[in-house]
């Protein structure tokens, strides 16, 4: 990744030796049917994406993957080339450089007005009241964002084999805003699976809420997980990259580093960072300087504000103040006009529609109340307004109401700022609510939730002294002109491609130290409790192997587990699938508890063995679905393996190609002989329809061990690296810490932390040791008294070594 190369042009736009591969919700352009000629045009969209990134896409031979605006009854229809005479960004994105995405309407509606804005637009805003969480939106989110993710590897492909490998850095796929947040999981996955190298990038345009708004979606985990599928993900300021690192913590349970930003998952460090965008900076003041006059008056200010009708920007709330300004302040009357510009935003949605009538009412209201015969003191255009006659309202304006109840940037302040030309400017009042409000520090911050205290603020703002007013937009300005759209560019650049460069902190998580678990387990554990360790074997204690018997254990982790089972206070058992004789032999040690079969076979540390009942007739079904697996699907590398109650269909030497139908066949012979098909690691699991799991025999395991009241005497660990033990993991929510090994991108857990791996575990493991070696022998610690009517007859105490002979760390 070092060797990407950053290349400033002499217009000062960012350049890189690797391709990139913009993928988002629309093209830079909209695509319209000429209604004479029946062909597709291109119209040229605005905006601050499009002017820092298209450059680069152009220049590098990159690609742009999105909607066009129009549902095309052919998908395969060419886009046409940009006018000749077009001069915006996109004029140079050939045709070829377009990867057009075209869903069914009915669909991409739910995807985009049901989930993304219904959904998504609110809870990222901080207003969950307005959220409505619909499952049938949510499930067409995902189809889309599966959809982007295909053409996004045919794009990807497409660029690899027009550089044939000319690049000396993978291209860089760059998946842009709320409406893709899934998408880069299945990037990742077929890119991996079809060999295509590529770095994955992921920007959100809007804010990140904190864990207790996020966590309120009912998708939270696949959300986090979607974007984490990325090597980099991008917000606009520190809080949102916090609040993200903070939900991954608290959702997924995710190693992080916040110091330096870092999140592990998956086996992977992703880097969070904050990339605070900006505006095409020149291009806005030469608008200023070119603007003919809008204003015809001279005698009054102007409070200028300009938004999208939206809930979020606060416009009810600013009118309020304005009037509350008038009220307080009655020398303003005649002197001062607020001039509103709201830009029409989903007209068809009922809400939006519904704070329409409020507005127009409300200005309606103060309108008839304070109007005079030579003056009106609002001014309310509810339409769009073009760049140059927006530039000169920038320029003129005595104040900048930027005052949104939430916002992720809020480019209209930097806007704003840029076209402040004139000897005396203006002031700029911004809410500290606005990713802008973070970093414009000489604007004047106003809480929009306080009316009579955003009065006051702008009253200051029309009463500002001549120098302060020179000094505090001459500070804005040249901040604003430094990080502006190019400069934004090259920081992401940056920090996706040059890790030297990256100056915001380490870039890669530490491995998981014994230290760490002082933050999972020192509380929890205390100084005066016993340990019940519950432990998987496979994937947990010893990795995952090509085939089961050369799935050993370390000789440190035996070592280890050895010295716990002769702990006084800590007792250990291993449950796992395989059939309790061979996971015993497996782990060799004696003393402690072996639950085989995920629980269907529990064998004591007395020696005495509880098998749960196997219905009669499943008998004799086990061989027959025995043969049936071994005659249908047992090729190519697959095989069945036998553990008497149970039986696991193994295809992870099967090539990946083949295995869909090959598990697709093996999984309909599995319900066919009316078993439960189960997943696990390249595995299927046929279970016997019992209502028994690892849940249910670590409940029993710790009421036959401890007692009826076992949660309130000893402390419990699970650890287990599969969908098998999410069961117990599930039953002992609240009652344990559950840990899940895992080196997946997309794995959905009811545990409270992660590990990359089996070495975490280790490290686990010495943290119990670390813990415990300092505690007195206490004699007959653990007593082991089965209850009534569970079918084991048993009584024994572990014998105890004194902790100075039991455990050296």
């Amino acid at each position: 990744m070092a060797d990407t190369e950053i290349i400033v042009t002499n217009a000062g736009e960012p350049s890189t030796k690797a391709s990139l591969i913009v993928v988002s919700n629309r093209l830079p352009f909209v695509l319209t049917r000429n209604t004479k000629t029946k062909e597709l045009e291109r119209k040229a969209s605005a905006g601050g994406l499009v002017t820092a990134v298209c450059p680069v896409v152009i220049k590098g031979s990159g690609l742009w993957v999105g909607w066009s605006g129009i549902h095309l009854e052919d998908p395969n229809e060419a886009i046409p080339e940009s006018n000749p005479y077009d001069q915006t960004p996109t004029a140079g994105l050939k045709s070829d450089q377009v990867v057009s995405v075209n869903i069914d309407a009915k669909i991409f509606d739910s995807y985009y007005n049901g989930c993304c804005n219904k959904i998504f637009w609110p809870l990222f805003h901080s207003m969950p009241g307005r959220a409505n969480f619909g499952g049938e939106h949510w499930h067409d989110y995902v189809t889309v964002n599966k959809h982007f993710a295909v053409r996004t590897i045919e794009a990807l492909e497409k660029c690899l084999a027009k550089n044939n490998g000319s690049d000396k850095s993978p291209p860089i796929v760059w998946i842009h805003d709320y409406h893709l947040m899934l998408a880069a999981n299945w990037v990742r996955e077929h890119a991996e699976e079809k060999n295509l190298p590529c770095r994955l990038a992921f920007f959100l345009h809007i804010p990140f809420p904190p864990w207790d708004i996020f966590r309120l979606l009912p998708w939270s985990d696949e959300i986090l997980q979607g974007m984490l599928g990325c090597d980099l993900v991008g917000f606009h300021i520190q809080d949102y990259c916090l609040n993200f690192v903070d939900c991954c913590q608290r959702n997924l349970g995710c190693r992080v580093d916040r110091n330096n930003l870092l999140v592990e998952h998956g086996g992977r460090t992703v880097r969070i960072r904050p990339l605070p965008i900006g505006i095409p900076y020149e291009r806005f003041v030469n608008l200023a300087q070119n603007a003919p006059k809008v204003l015809k008056t001279s005698k009054q200010q102007i409070i200028l504000g300009v938004d999208r009708l939206d809930y979020t920007k606060g416009l009810v709330h600013r009118l309020m103040a304005f009037e509350s300004l008038l009220l307080k302040y009655p020398q303003h009357k005649e002197k001062v006009s607020l001039l509103q510009i709201s830009v029409p935003s989903r007209t068809d949605v009922k809400e939006y529609r519904e704070l329409k009538e409020e507005v127009d009412q409300l200005v309606g209201r103060i309108n008839g109340r304070f109007t005079t015969a030579n003056w009106a003191p609002i001014r309310y255009i509810y339409d769009y307004v073009s760049q140059d006659e927006l530039a000169a309202l920038y320029r003129d304006a005595a104040v900048c109401l930027v005052t949104p109840l939430r916002d992720g940037m809020n480019l209209v302040a930097k806007e704003f700022v840029a076209c402040q030309i004139n000897e005396v400017p203006g002031v700029l009042v911004i809410s500290p609510f606005a990713g802008a409000g973070e970093m414009m520090h000489e604007a004047l911050l106003c809480n929009p939730y306080e009316v009579n205290e955003a009065a006051e603020v702008i009253h200051r703002a029309l009463t500002m002294p001549e120098d302060e007013r020179v000094l505090r937009m001459a500070r804005l300005r040249r901040r604003e002109a430094e990080c502006d759209v190019s400069h934004w560019m090259r920081c992401f650049l940056k920090a996706v491609g040059a890790l030297e460069m990256d100056d915001v902190g380490t870039t890669i998580m530490q491995p998981v130290s014994v230290d760490d678990f002082d933050d999972y387990l020192l509380k929890y554990i205390g100084y005066n409790h016993k340990l019940a360790l519950l432990l998987d074997y496979d994937g947990t204690l010893a990795p995952i192997a090509p085939h089961p018997d050369l799935a050993t254990l370390s000789p440190e982790i035996k070592n280890v587990l050895f010295k716990l089972s002769n702990h006084s206070d800590v007792y250990v058992a291993v449950i796992s699938g395989r059939n309790v004789d061979n996971v015993k032999k497996m782990v060799g040690i004696e003393g402690i508890t072996y639950a085989g079969n995920h629980g269907l076979e529990i064998l004591h540390p007395d020696g005495s063995k509880f098998v749960h009942p196997m219905p009669i007739e499943y008998e004799d079904k086990v061989s027959h679905l025995l043969k049936a697996l071994q005659d249908s699907v047992c090729r190519d590398g697959a095989w069945v393996e036998n553990k008497g109650a149970l039986l696991t269909f193994h295809y992870r030497e099967t090539p990946v190609q083949l295995r869909p139908d090959m598990v697709d066949k093996a999984r309909s012979l599995i319900e066919k002989y009316g078993f439960r098909a189960t997943e696990a690691h390249c595995a299927l699991e046929a279970r016997p329809p019992v209502q028994w799991n690892k849940g249910r025999a670590s409940i029993y395991i710790l009421r036959t061990s401890f007692g009826v009241d076992w949660n309130e005497r000893i402390k419990i660990i699970y650890v287990g690296d599969d969908l098998t033990d999410e069961d117990a993991m599930v039953a002992l929510k609240g009652m344990a810490r559950t840990f899940r090994v895992t080196s997946s991108d997309i794995v959905k857990t009811a545990a409270d932390h992660r590990l990359p791996s089996t070495d975490s575990v280790y490290t686990l493991l010495k943290w119990v040791e670390r813990h415990f070696m300092g505690r007195k022998a206490r004699a007959n610690s653990l007593t082991y008294r089965p209850t009534k009517g569970d079918g084991v007859q048993m009584q024994m105490s572990l014998e105890v070594a004194s902790s100075a002979n039991s455990l050296d760390v």
